[in-house]
């Protein structure tokens, strides 16, 4: 019972499903025993706890005979998004940190090249974890709609758990240092000037 997907610690090797044949295996198992299947997905890049609190609110979901399971942006697919210099935290980090949190259930990896909506298709959630954010066009929302009701799934869409985002954290990173840099930068000249 230790080393398995319910039991105590991350338990990595059984709880990270990189294959999505293993993964729909695997979440089939657990339907079959009866338990309610929700799903989410994100880059989870520098966790922080609007994630955290956003994963317990898919775990609630559940109920307390569900699953989590968690798709993760690999890195190509944050970076065609997000930028050059994202994600900060690589993929194989990201998923590790997510194995350790009791909200998670399984992970797998989302890859760029995947069809929109694939992991939907294939896991076939009861319900859909989205955020505001992400899904905010009525377009959007009627399209996913009709999707999961292809085969009996809902999604649930929620506010931000928290005041702040990865990227916002990162601004201001960078406007500290920008600012710290400046002002060193202000007394190398001065003593440059004295000499």
């Amino acid at each position: 019972m230790g080393n398995d997907v319910f039991g105590p610690g991350s338990n990595f090797e059984r709880r990270f499903v990189p294959d999505y044949d293993e993964l729909v295996r695997r979440v089939e198992a657990c339907r079959g025993l009866g338990m309610k299947v929700v799903l989410t997905s994100g880059s989870f890049d520098i966790k922080h706890v609007g994630h955290d609190r956003y994963l317990e609110q898919g775990k609630q979901l559940a109920g307390g005979n569900g699953i989590l399971v968690v798709g993760v942006d690999s890195d190509e697919k944050v970076s065609s998004r997000k930028g050059p210099n994202r994600p900060v935290v690589p993929e194989q980090e990201r998923v590790e940190g997510l194995c350790h949190l009791r909200h998670v259930d399984l992970v797998t990896l989302k890859p760029k090249d995947a069809p929109s909506w694939e992991l939907i298709r294939r896991v076939k959630p009861d319900v859909l974890l989205i955020t505001e954010e992400t899904y905010d066009t009525p377009e959007t929302l009627k399209k996913l709609r009709d999707f999961l009701a292809e085969f009996g799934g809902r999604y649930e869409r929620i506010p931000p758990q928290a005041e702040t985002s990865t990227t916002a954290k990162i601004r201001r990173l960078m406007l500290d240092l920008k600012n710290q840099f400046k002002g060193r930068l202000e007394e190398i000249i001065k003593w440059v000037d004295e000499i």
